[in-house]
């Protein structure tokens, strides 16, 4: 039996950690063997390139060698973790996918949406999530949270200024109307109890489809 890739994607702050969290619990109390995982990171190999690309110290780094890294980063994590799962009849829960690269790196890096997805179809070879929510949430908004939250993970891009992560969210809205079918707008504005209730009915709905 085949399983299910299922990614979480959304501006700094949105609150993907948490709620993949809590919709594992769901999935797992209904009998769902399911796994979490994220991007770049997943697997040794990824978290050392996601250490070099959040590195708050590498504000040099060019917008190319960034797009190339997390792709790198991505096709190690799908060989290493991602297949593997899918083969073993899991549903993945991935925090970022190839939808971050296109609105990061493709539209507010300004690299080009088509050009990422190329150097990422490469990466990826034809493995794409079957569906995708897009926590939306507004881009300060997003930035005020991570700085109440001492506990959370302080990096390069938390550090762009609040012009570059509205181009995030412009992105992210960008890719969702491309692909309306798959990824599909979460309001992320609400209590996390009730964007978690209504991602599991969401995704129960998906997961008796297929």
């Amino acid at each position: 039996m085949a399983g299910h890739f299922i990614t979480f994607e959304g501006v700094e702050g949105a609150g993907k950690t948490s709620l993949i969290e809590q919709v594992k619990v769901g999935l797992e109390a209904k009998g769902i063997n399911c796994i979490t995982t994220r991007e770049p990171g997943g697997i040794p190999i990824a978290e050392q390139i996601r250490g070099v690309i959040l590195d708050a110290d590498n504000t040099a780094m060019d917008g190319r060698t960034e797009a190339l890294l997390y792709a790198a980063a991505r096709r190690q994590h799908m060989v290493e973790k991602i297949i593997p799962a899918l083969a073993a009849g899991k549903v993945v829960l991935c925090d970022r996918f190839i939808d971050s690269s296109l609105a990061y790196q493709g539209y507010a890096r300004g690299l080009g949406v088509e050009e990422v997805r190329q150097i990422n179809a490469f990466a990826i070879h034809n493995t794409m999530p079957e569906c995708t929510f897009l926590l939306d949430l507004d881009p300060e908004k997003g930035l005020q949270r991570i700085a109440a939250n001492a506990l959370r993970e302080k990096n390069r891009l938390d550090l762009e200024k609040l012009d570059f992560h509205k181009l995030v969210h412009e992105g992210y809205h960008l890719i969702q109307k491309q692909e309306p079918e798959r990824i599909l707008l979460i309001d992320a504005d609400r209590p996390l109890e009730v964007i978690t209730e209504e991602v599991l009915c969401l995704l129960q709905e998906h997961l008796q489809e297929l």
